[in-house]
């Protein structure tokens, strides 16, 4: 199990026996290079911890124990958890200002307590066996190592897939291991294990209402602080940057922070996006370089040479994952490495925290006026023009709407795609949106879900999962427990101005720090080209998912005519359906390396 970590840490490792307990890591040495082996204890010994990540706020923790007669045996972050607990117990955690998947033995209690950060960074997942005991791991592919466990796998799981892109946790394409929510803990003795929810207690003081300085001031302030503390590190730091505001923002507080700052952009090739336009922010990403004084790397990419990963993409997505994006990631991961950087700040989550998609203006229109229209209308449906779009999307109930802003297959696509057998009896995606409000959703309720639901499950999966593919860790600074409550306090006219403009106390927040052009370029994102990638050069990956003797067919996962149904989803001029198929592209390829009969 621990070797199938080895990407995760391949600079050490280590292992721990105690009792009933035993466990491993891979470490990935970022902070007190050289001492920081674990486990980690506390003075007694009666703590042990084996854990993946960093905490940010270590330096103050360690200065408030050791105030307290604490002393320490190494400069790991991790080791003010072992000494918390003493004066916290389980309730340490709320403490943490970081991403971490962590495992506490408590020895005079026989003891173990499972965690995984608020934001849901550092991934964690469980199995409980029959005989009541819990097998963990950071990855899916680790956890299935151990024997005896049961890989059934999970039809509901699957079936949410194409909706999303990813399966919502704490579902697994198993049905008998789970993800720990992020911000929780599992506890499990003599008593059994439990699991519960923990605080986040950053910055919870309340807002002003109607005060856009102090707004746009505590924005500021937030992000700045943010940026700093996700600094911490006795290795090179690089950052993304695409050029755009967000990854602007981080890499000026870095380059400023830092002595050298090596800074990574991805180019593709001449290609439009029938969504966003052309794709290709790299000369602006330059510029940006130029103006902080980063050491700058531009690497260009193509459709052959992303297919050139889509193995490796399957590989370290752990379970189906279509997030095509997580492919830039990948590039700029691949390039870092050779480089000599292992750690990469990440722009992502600005968007959730401060209002920076697309659609969010829209938001503020009148729902449910009219009747809902026949048909498959949803935010993708780009070939019709954006009022006819967003007056088919305000008809429909909240839930659905929630949907058809965000989100890809509809409940039809997939009852078209899958076979009669395979979803019968499965429930609709739409009831991950089912009672997050017991009231009508407000505008701002749509952005927050985003917050809670799309950040974790897909931004912070894809940094994660595509940076550690090349042994290099993603830090995202918007994803900062006090950012996260800050943005929990705005209203929608703090993140969409008036006028439609996006992320508006954020632009004003950094406006004297950045260039006017950069405050003012539109949202781009990084979007690869799917859709007409799967009608061109990667056409022939289409022939293979749904060829009769692919892993798909094998199964009966697929309807007997799926591939004309993806053939004439492909080619509809009003919606773009590219990443629906590139879901069962990327499900047959998974199946074909994960599984055989015995587990379907």
């Amino acid at each position: 199990m621990v070797e199938a970590l080895h990407h995760r840490g391949p600079d050490d490792d280590g292992y721990f026996h105690d009792g009933p307990f035993k466990g491993g890591m891979r470490r990935l040495s970022i902070n007190d290079v050289g001492g920081g082996h674990q486990p980690l204890f506390n003075a007694e010994r009666s703590v042990a911890l084996l854990y993946n990540g960093e905490i940010y706020n270590y330096p103050q923790l360690r200065r408030e124990l050791e105030a307290k007669g604490h002393r320490f045996h190494t400069r790991s972050d991790g080791e003010v958890i072992c000494h918390l607990y003493e004066h916290h117990g389980e309730a340490l955690f709320e403490r943490l200002d970081g991403m971490f998947a962590a495992a506490l033995w408590i020895a005079p209690e026989r003891k173990l307590i499972l965690a995984r950060d608020l934001p849901g960074e550092k991934p964690l997942y469980y199995s409980t066996l029959r005989d009541g005991s819990i097998a963990f791991a950071s990855e899916i592919t680790a956890l299935t190592k151990f024997p005896g466990l049961d890989l059934t796998l999970d039809h509901q799981a699957i079936w949410d897939f194409p909706t999303f892109l990813w399966i919502p946790e704490p579902a697994t394409i198993y049905r008998h291991i789970l993800a720990l929510p992020r911000g929780h803990i599992l506890v499990a003795d003599d008593r059994g294990a439990r699991l519960r929810a923990y605080r986040n207690r950053f910055n919870r003081e309340p807002l002003p209402r109607h005060d856009a300085a102090t707004v746009i001031a505590e924005t500021r302030r937030v992000v700045e602080e943010a940026v700093k503390s996700r600094l911490l590190s006795d290795v090179p730091v690089g950052s993304f940057l695409s050029g755009g505001l967000d990854s602007s923002i981080v890499a000026t507080i870095a380059a400023r922070e830092l002595e050298t700052l090596d800074t990574f952009s991805v180019g593709f090739e001449d290609v439009a996006d029938p969504q966003h336009g052309r794709a290709d922010e790299s000369a602006a990403a330059e510029s940006t370089a130029r103006r902080i004084g980063s050491r700058h790397h531009a690497i260009h990419v193509t459709a052959r040479s992303f297919r050139s990963e889509l193995e490796r993409f399957c590989r370290h997505g752990d379970q189906p994952f279509a997030v095509s994006s997580g492919l830039g990631i990948l590039a700029v991961a691949k390039s870092a490495r050779e480089h000599g950087i292992k750690v990469l700040l990440s722009g992502d989550g600005a968007d959730e925290c401060f209002g920076g998609y697309s659609w969010y203006p829209y938001l503020a229109g009148q729902a449910g006026n009219s009747k809902p229209p026949p048909g498959i209308v949803s935010f993708q449906n780009f070939g019709i023009p954006v009022g006819e779009r967003v007056a088919a999307i305000e008809a429909l109930p909240d839930e659905a709407r929630a949907w058809a802003w965000h989100y890809y297959a509809h409940e039809d696509e997939k009852a078209a795609l899958f076979s009669p057998d395979f979803h019968a009896g499965l429930a609709s995606s739409l009831r991950y949106f089912h009672g997050y409000r017991e009231t009508p959703w407000r505008p701002v309720d749509f952005i927050a879900q985003d917050r809670d639901f799309y950040f974790p499950n897909e931004m912070l999966r894809k940094v994660d999962r595509m940076a550690m593919a090349y042994s290099v860790e993603g830090r995202v600074p918007f994803a900062a427990p006090g950012v996260l409550s800050h943005a929990e306090k705005l209203d929608f006219g703090d993140m969409i101005g008036t006028d439609g403009t996006l992320k508006w106390a954020l632009r004003r927040a950094f406006a004297d720090v950045l260039p006017a052009e950069t405050v003012a370029r539109p949202k781009h994102g990084f979007n690869v080209p799917i859709d007409h990638w799967l009608k061109h050069e990667w056409a022939d990956l289409v022939d293979r998912a749904f060829a009769a003797d692919s892993a798909l067919c094998r199964t009966g996962f697929v309807a007997a005519d799926a591939e004309r149904t993806a053939r004439a989803m492909l080619d509809n001029p009003a919606r773009l359906n590219g990443h629906t198929i590139f879901c069962m592209i990327m499900l047959n390829e998974w199946l074909e390396r994960s599984t055989d009969g015995n587990h379907c």
